[in-house]
């Protein structure tokens, strides 16, 4: 069965043209120009993966309130923002917001079908993992459900997206171990600029000190990468 995606473009030109360069790759494409003809439909049932203009017609930020929308109804749905907006306020919060990437018009669509194919894997991944018997991972206070992807602190949930959560447990699996931005992408089954990871980490970060202003699990290894803190363990 082809995968679904949903793109939510209010530039008819634009919109049709990724429609038809994504139905050549064999995706099945449902297009929307607005956030309410967009989300009529999505309350209903959810895509494979979504795809987002910040910009909706007459609202300015559309999109992200389209993301949180989207959010609330899974936690593991792939969002990527595509928009001419390439400021790193918005791209930093669109990924607070719960998207998995945000890349501007300008890339590539070989780059962009990338990012996609690596979402969409992951995705799959996921659903397959979660017919198999729980796997946990504990590092002191810090607890992992790798099939249902919860993370707790202190028995406290902290909330994560499906991006973040893998970089996390990357990190942990092998704790004052250092991993590279690209170890993180990989963990994560998603290609990122490394300005994104780094948005992605100090997101983790922030989640955890608002439980702990103590939280110094993820440590900083300049030029190299990110470790989880061998003293939390």
């Amino acid at each position: 069965m082809k995968k679904h995606i949903v793109l939510i473009e209010d530039e008819a030109g634009i919109r049709d043209n990724y429609r038809a360069a994504f139905e050549r790759r064999g995706y099945r494409v449902s297009a929307y120009g607005d956030r309410p003809s967009a989300w009529q439909v999505l309350r209903q049932a959810l895509p494979d993966l979504a795809i987002i203009d910040v910009g909706l017609g007459d609202e300015p930020e559309g999109g992200f309130a389209l993301c949180q929308d989207l959010r609330s109804q899974s936690a593991t749905l792939p969002i990527i923002f595509l928009t001419a907006r390439d400021s790193d306020i918005d791209s930093v919060h669109g990924l607070r917001l719960g998207a998995d990437d945000y890349v501007t018009k300008d890339m590539s669509l070989d780059h962009l079908l990338a990012r996609i194919t690596a979402l969409l894997r992951r995705a799959d991944a996921w659903a397959e993992a979660l017919q198999k018997p729980d796997e946990l991972l504990h590092r002191g206070r810090l607890s992992l459900n790798v099939d249902r992807m919860t993370v707790s602190w202190d028995n406290q949930p902290v909330d994560l997206t499906v991006t973040e959560f893998w970089m996390l447990h990357s990190l942990v699996q092998h704790p004052g171990h250092v991993r590279s931005r690209d170890q993180l992408m990989e963990s994560a089954s998603t290609v990122l600029d490394d300005n994104t990871v780094t948005s992605h980490i100090k997101r983790i970060r922030r989640k955890f000190s608002q439980l702990d202003s103590s939280f110094d699990g993820i440590q900083t290894a300049y030029g190299m990468g990110y470790r989880w803190n061998a003293r939390e363990v």
